[in-house]
């Protein structure tokens, strides 16, 4: 039978089924997927069964109230299979997600973009993609959700967190770090969906992989659960049985990749790339799908939106119960993440003390003292280590641990897990409720990147606590001893980089990281002891500037030398120098954030860079720097890596000294 006697003679079936809700999935990806000549159709043709289950009989979410807080968190982790998620948009009913946006799937502008992307389109609780990074950061989400439930109650928090994952989620390494610490500790309401269809972009699995998955998650202590990922029965059944289990679920469903084309289901060639118009057509028959393109019936499309409006149902009766609630205001401020005025209040004076004191101490004690300031005027805020907890000083006194049978807690212990880390912070983020901030060292931003630029490309408020911030760490040596972090960081849009140069730069990066509501921040740290550089307290937040003068010499300027964290007293000595024993007028900068200097006004940076020559000096790679020091500028920092030593001895050593700064200058202005 040709497809124009088919559409012609098959009649609609009165009676819709979820086989046909399943179909309707399979027919707008591979239809969105043609028209793009792009994307990737077989993994939402494998598992258009599950998803179909998933969100007809269980998924608790409201279309028109996409950020209703209560609402059961989805994660589509193999992001490859974007179309299976604006599939379910279109069909539930989304008002950002109207047909035509399937139609333009994959185009400039359209929110049907190649992987899911957070804040495109409602109902996106996080971008993936980089495979691995979903499951990681749902186990963020289902922290956020016990930590909250804990705090408010079940009447007001009551949701699960699902994921679909893909062969290539689970390969990932982060996934390993994320499944140990969900099941360590017992997040019992992340259930796990895995596509189990034996198939990655090169062919079978078993090219290179012979994991047994249902091992590794149970000896990671999760339940495991075998099914056919075409029964729906079966499908229903192990959720059912996940959802009332206490540890989380991984639930494997066996599935055909590109299930419905008769030629090329089960192979590699429906994983990322059309299935061309002759399998289309093929398919149409072979799932008895009489509808021309991006057509589906209105009795289909209206058997979806029974989800919405179950959905709907269940929100108005939740508004009911918070209201009835004793904890509604504070939750509607967690939420909001409202900060108290006080907090900020207490910062100010934190800095006018110390400034008073003249305290020297590392930045990274002086981050743990405005912890403290921060975690006794909030308690949104949700902090943690990378089992480092000791040297990042990020435990304030009062905060408990979050352990598997207490999440009253705000301290959580994340294990030498970096990529986890950060991803779960992620999660913590988007689900709302808390800020989150977690240590490790410099050097493992490393490990944390995916996360990292996810939380920037999201906009997250994550807070990086990253120490031991150069080669002033010693002895450690070059493997610990970050060099070319703080170019990386830098080059990353959408984040704030905070690298202060004493105790008060240190409250005041913690004060702008507080305020930056629409984007992660790092704050970077010494291991080392820094003076207190400011000689009086002023109100204002100097650092919001990015940068600003510290030292403006009486007579006008020959030089100005810029620098950030532990460089800046060495600039400061340099420029004392350079004036009682060279006559030399140098001015120092401080450049506690690049980000936000660059976001002045042109006057202002003319104003702190001036036109005299310029020096910079950071122990680390020069990359960067070149924009602020111009062509006739120069250098002081790291050009490789750094060595095992005592840290005074390494600084001599790379020549990172105010000897070495004063020569320098010597040359730049033809003083020698």
């Amino acid at each position: 039978m040709n497809t124009q006697a088919f559409l012609q003679e098959t009649p609609i079936a009165e009676t819709i089924g979820e086989s046909d809700m399943a179909n309707a999935i399979r027919a707008l990806a591979m239809d969105s997927v043609q028209k793009a000549n792009s994307g990737h159709p077989g993994m939402p043709m494998g598992m258009a069964d599950v998803a179909t289950v998933l969100f007809n009989r269980f998924i608790k979410l409201d279309p028109l109230h996409p950020q209703w807080p209560d609402r059961d968190r989805f994660v589509l982790s193999a992001g490859h299979g974007s179309m299976l998620q604006y599939a379910l948009h279109y069909l539930i009913g989304y008002p950002d997600m109207p047909i035509e946006e399937l139609q333009r799937f994959r185009q400039l502008g359209a929110k049907t973009a190649g992987h899911p992307e957070y804040g495109h389109a409602q109902g996106i609780e996080t971008t993936t993609g980089p495979l691995g990074q979903g499951i990681a950061t749902a186990v963020g989400m289902a922290m956020a959700e016990r930590l909250m439930r804990e705090r408010y109650g079940e009447n007001i928090v009551d949701h699960y967190t699902y994921v679909i994952a893909g062969d290539g989620c689970l390969q990932e390494g982060i996934s390993h770090e994320a499944i140990d610490l969900a099941g360590h500790l017992k997040l019992s309401r992340l259930i796990v969906l895995w596509d189990n269809n034996a198939i990655s972009i090169d062919g079978p699995t078993s090219l290179s992989t012979s994991m047994d998955q249902k091992a590794r998650f149970l000896a990671a202590g999760f339940n495991a659960y075998e099914i056919d990922g075409h029964d729906v029965e079966a499908i229903a059944a192990a959720i059912a049985a996940a959802r009332s289990s206490d540890r989380p679920s991984l639930i494997a469903c066996r599935t055909i990749i590109g299930k419905g084309a008769p030629n090329l289901q089960g192979t590699e060639k429906t994983h990322g790339a059309p299935l061309g118009a002759a399998e289309i057509e093929a398919t149409r028959l072979g799932i008895g799908w009489p509808h021309p393109p991006f057509d589906v019936p209105e009795a289909i499309v209206e058997t979806w939106r029974n989800v919405a409006r179950r959905g709907a149902d269940e929100r108005r009766e939740w508004c009911v119960r918070l209201a009835a609630s004793p904890h509604a205001d504070t939750f509607k401020q967690a939420v909001q993440k409202e900060l108290p005025a006080a907090l900020f209040d207490a910062l100010s004076a934190f800095r006018r003390k110390h400034v008073k004191e003249a305290t020297k101490v590392a930045t990274r004690k002086a981050s743990e003292m405005a912890l403290g300031v921060i975690n006794a005027a909030t308690d949104i805020t949700i902090g943690g280590s990378a089992d480092l907890t000791h040297s990042n000083l990020t435990v304030t006194p009062g905060l408990r641990d979050v352990v598997p049978t207490d999440f009253s807690g705000r301290y959580v212990h994340y294990g030498i897990r970096e990529h986890a880390m950060a991803a779960a912070m992620n999660g913590i983020a988007l689900h709302g409720g808390f800020i989150p901030y977690g240590g490790t060292f410099l050097a493992f931003a490393d490990y944390a990147r995916g996360a990292m630029r996810l939380s920037a490309l999201m906009g997250q408020q994550v807070i990086y606590v990253m120490t031991h911030d150069s080669i002033g760490l010693g002895e450690d040596g070059p493997t610990h001893q970050p060099v070319e972090h703080l170019a990386m960081l830098r080059a990353t849009p959408g984040i704030n980089v905070f690298r202060p140069a004493d105790i008060i730069e240190t409250a005041e990066c913690w004060e702008l990281a507080l305020r930056h509501t629409d984007r992660p921040s790092v704050i970077v740290l010494s291991r080392q002891n820094l003076p207190m550089l400011r000689m009086t307290h002023v109100d204002d937040n100097r650092s919001a500037r990015g940068a600003y003068v510290l030292r403006e010499p009486a007579e006008p300027r020959a030089v100005t030398l810029l620098a950030t964290g532990s460089e800046v007293e060495i600039a400061l000595t340099a420029a004392d120098i350079l004036r009682g024993q060279h006559k030399i007028a140098a001015a120092v900068v401080s450049m506690p954030s690049w980000e936000l200097f660059e976001a002045q006004t042109p006057g202002y940076r003319r104003s702190v860079l001036a036109a005299a020559p310029r020096v910079a000096i950071e122990a680390a790679a020069r990359l960067g720097w070149d924009r602020w020091i111009g062509e006739k500028g120069a250098f002081i920092g790291m050009q490789g890596f750094g060595a095992s030593a005592p840290a005074p001895d390494l600084y001599r050593h790379f020549g990172i000294t105010p000897e070495n700064i004063v020569a320098t200058v010597r040359k730049l202005v033809n003083k020698e």
